[in-house]
């Protein structure tokens, strides 16, 4: 008997245990989507973990990440060519128990998720001086709500539900940058280990695309797959932020896509939140 195993290659994916990630991931993680001579193991942590380990331990072959991670991790990592979440006009928000105007907002210490999140990115170039403190994404809702805080940044399903708990929207942060460059908000992507070579990048690559592809063609059976991450959302409200942030967009950034990431990080980096330039490519 041949032992055959040696030709299998193992690529370790890890992404967030969120809806969209989930529909994102659904072929490939119950193996409708196969590719020969390939297997793909999946990991499930927050983005500031995966962020942070990406930069610091880069175990992962394909890693979530956010955008304003990127520069950071660039010479180990890089981009691949599907698999964003985009804001196109919607984004990460800041929330309070009362109406806070854009001025109040400047002035008011707020819970963020992650200091590698995009969306404490985007909040910083809105004011560079706001004040800040780390709290894990799905305990900034609750800390707000208990007054611990009197504004958060909430990210991932909790755009949809703040309302639920008595708070109100005062800065959408997708909106505020359609506002200053014109371009969608991209939040977060996924990222390739460059060691694994050219032809593994680009059949990898190509096997996220076809899963992203196969959830969008069997939107019913992915939702179901993906609702055991939605984090209580109801199904009608899940499908929403699936549709929010896994479209056609995600299967391809577009050049405006492309565009707003590299204008993202640029200003970034001119505004001395990001102490490197970035160097943006893709594997297609």
């Amino acid at each position: 008997m041949t032992d055959t195993s040696a030709a299998i290659q193992e690529i370790k994916i890890a992404h967030s245990p969120d809806s969209d990630d989930a529909f994102m991931f659904y072929g490939l993680a119950t193996h409708k989507v196969r590719v020969p001579g390939f297997k793909f193991t999946h990991t499930l942590t927050d983005i500031e973990t995966l962020n942070q380990r990406a930069i610091h331990d880069p175990f992962y072959d394909v890693t979530a990440i956010s955008f304003h991670a990127y520069p950071y991790m660039q010479e180990t990592y890089t981009l691949m060519a599907c698999g964003g979440s985009v804001g196109e006009g919607y984004g990460p928000m800041v929330v309070s128990p009362r109406k806070l105007s854009l001025d109040d907002v400047k002035k008011t210490r707020i819970a963020v998720p992650g200091t590698l999140t995009t969306a404490f990115l985007a909040l910083k170039l809105f004011c560079p001086e706001i004040e800040t403190v780390t709290l894990p994404f799905d305990k900034i809702i609750p800390a707000v709500v208990a007054g611990e805080f009197e504004a958060g940044l909430i990210i991932h399903e909790g755009q949809l539900t703040y309302g639920n708990d008595g708070l109100a929207k005062a800065l959408d942060l997708g909106v505020w940058w359609r506002e200053q460059t014109g371009l969608p908000l991209p939040l977060g992507g996924n990222a390739i280990r460059r060691a694994l070579g050219k032809d593994a990048m680009r059949i990898t690559t190509n096997a996220l695309r076809d899963s992203i592809q196969h959830a969008l063609d069997h939107r019913d059976e992915a939702l179901s797959y993906a609702m055991q991450f939605a984090r209580n959302l109801d199904p009608a409200l899940a499908d929403k932020f699936v549709g929010m942030y896994v479209n056609e967009r995600t299967l391809n950034y577009g050049e405006d896509g492309r565009e707003a990431i590299r204008k993202l990080l640029d200003m970034g980096f001119d505004r001395g939140i990001i102490p490197m330039k970035a160097k943006v490519d893709f594997v297609d």
